[in-house]
């Protein structure tokens, strides 16, 4: 029987995750994973203690071995300050596609779990095998699938890895949990950055890199409408908090060397959609994904975690830069962000670059 840790937050989908292993015939070890700030913040509101007191339950419940581990440092050095750099040169990084990478099936893996034959989380993704080969696939609830965040992973670490919610949906998931009476069943989904939950994301960032006041200013007649406390509380695209009258505005431009936020007006403003996407640093998941787009395929993206596939066609320059022509303008691309190509079937997820401005 293989030797599974199953990586468990607390929340509902893990918890249930951690059920479909025992009704499997597993026996998982559970690991709880600390990662969140020392020092608390305006607006900060960390749930870890409930967190850990739902594991404990689920452990009990299931007569599972509980691990609480810290990977603070690691985390921080590795995925954190990424992201406050990325946010101080203009750009809109995706921190939870690096902690996938370089903590959960990275550090934990390396410090922690070497072995554990298998490393299980509660994502809705899916692992098939085709040729003695595997591939991250979607899972079943495309309103769900969470192989955005996960497109950045190495095949080494696809290779461990299993999903036990692939072939539920998120209600399927809700109704277990309430069948099984878990308390999970009743707890809110958490959103944004993986460890501030229900913390104010602006009031941490504003702690991290505090304010920096500048101009907004209309692109198409150079207007000054208004100030901001700072270019990296805004990313392309963003309607909410710019506070302008006669709107809505939308972020279509950001000048970080002058500290300047241009935004267009209306609900539909052509200057927030591009239909040209440029990528440097291109992975790809499986050896062999390249024969799924060569040069002037036709392929599926996404460029942030949603359950619409956009249509292209995709072009190298090299191995790891090139870009992809959308068939229709997509709304917000914003540098920084990843780019996740996935197969003309929208099953296989190919692989994954960052978005650079063209």
């Amino acid at each position: 029987m293989s030797n599974i840790a199953l990586l468990i937050s607390g929340g509902v989908d893990s918890s249930v995750a951690a059920l479909q292993l025992v009704q499997q015939g597993y026996k998982p070890t559970l690991f709880y994973i600390v990662i969140g700030p020392q020092e608390k913040f305006d607006g900060y509101n960390c749930s870890i203690e409930e967190d850990i007191e739902m594991c404990k339950w689920i452990a009990d419940k299931l007569n599972l071995k509980l691990e609480i581990i810290n990977l603070h440092q690691e985390y921080w050095s590795m995925v954190m300050n990424y992201h406050l750099e990325s946010l101080k040169k203009g750009l809109t990084p995706n921190p939870d596609i690096l902690c996938n990478r370089l903590i959960k099936f990275g550090a934990f893996i390396d410090k922690f779990a070497n072995s554990f034959d298998i490393i299980a989380t509660g994502h809705y993704a899916n692992v098939i095998e085709e040729d003695n080969l595997k591939w991250l696939s979607t899972a079943k609830d495309q309103n769900k699938d969470q192989t955005y965040f996960l497109a950045n992973i190495t095949y080494t670490q696809l290779s461990k890895a299993y999903f036990p919610l692939a072939f539920l949906t998120k209600e399927e998931v809700k109704m277990i949990a309430k069948r099984h009476d878990f308390p999970t069943s009743m707890r809110k989904e958490s959103m944004g950055i993986c460890f501030i939950g229900k913390n104010n994301y602006d009031d941490f960032i504003r702690n991290k890199l505090g304010n920096l006041e500048g101009h907004i200013i209309d692109i198409n007649n150079n207007k000054i409408l208004g100030e901001h406390d700072g270019h990296w509380f805004y990313t392309i695209g963003q309607r909410k908090g710019l506070k302008l009258p006669g709107g809505p505005w939308f972020v279509v431009k950001k000048d970080i060397e002058k500290n300047i936020i241009y935004v267009a007006r209306g609900y539909r403003p052509y200057e927030v959609y591009k239909d040209k996407i440029n990528f440097v640093n291109f992975e790809v998941v499986t050896p062999g994904a390249e024969q799924y787009m060569k040069d002037c395929m036709e392929i599926y993206f996404k460029i942030r975690h949603s359950p619409t596939f956009n249509k292209g066609k995709i072009y190298w320059d090299n191995k790891t830069n090139g870009h992809v022509d959308s068939l229709l303008p997509i709304h917000g691309v914003a540098a920084g962000q990843y780019i996740v190509i996935y197969d003309i079937d929208r099953q296989k997820v190919l692989g994954a670059g960052v978005i650079v401005v063209s």
